[in-house]
């Protein structure tokens, strides 16, 4: 049995697209497992509610079943991938017309991981115990949140796309269908914008 699962955990991303094409469950329940956490991040990264982004990720994978016969592997998985997340996170918006929001519940997978955590983008030390930094890092975090979410759309994707997930200039220009230098514009008003409401 562990045989069977190391060996679907290993095969690589042109067999599981092809498996995928042929209605194999199995490598469905792979691609679940792959991405899931990943899209999740940029998920909530955008729409800054839990509930939402999970909502959005569910809705994602929908998508991917029932459109991965048109994935011509013209980009990678990933990059098709995170571009339906961003489109459908910018749907979930004009759907509900509602300003993004940022929730205080930890984003979590069934793990109990904290999704956000992977990247430390507040840079929070959980395992400080020190009530005196804690506090300081709690401070610190709800103000870079808050700072975030005064971000126009477009500037938040690229911020996003780039802290929570690190990806390069290319793959968010591959992403979102825009010029490199188009992001990285958008990513150096991002981080103005952010130093100057955090008074930096």
């Amino acid at each position: 049995m562990d045989k069977t699962r190391t060996a679907e955990n290993n095969i690589n991303e042109q067999d599981l697209v092809e498996r995928l094409q042929k209605g194999q469950q199995w490598a469905f329940n792979i691609l679940v497992s792959r991405y899931q956490d990943r899209l999740l991040r940029i998920a909530y990264g955008i729409t800054l509610d839990q509930e939402d982004s999970i909502e959005v990720v569910q809705d994602v994978f929908v998508i991917v079943f029932k459109k991965i016969h048109t994935f011509r592997q013209d980009a990678s998985l990933a990059t098709w991938l995170r571009k339906i997340t961003v489109n459908q996170c910018l749907n979930w918006k004009r759907k509900w017309k509602r300003r993004f929001k940022w929730s205080h519940d930890s984003l979590e997978s069934n793990s109990g991981k904290n999704l956000l955590n992977d990247k430390n983008l507040y840079g929070a030390n959980m395992k400080n115990h020190d009530p005196e930094i804690l506090y300081q890092e709690k401070q610190l975090e709800n103000n870079l949140k808050k700072a975030v979410k005064k971000l126009p759309e477009k500037l938040r994707v690229v911020f996003v796309l780039n802290s929570f997930e690190g990806l390069s200039y290319e793959q968010i220009a591959a992403t979102l269908d825009i010029k490199k230098g188009t992001v990285s514009s958008r990513l150096y008003w991002a981080r103005k914008n952010l130093m100057e409401s955090l008074g930096i």
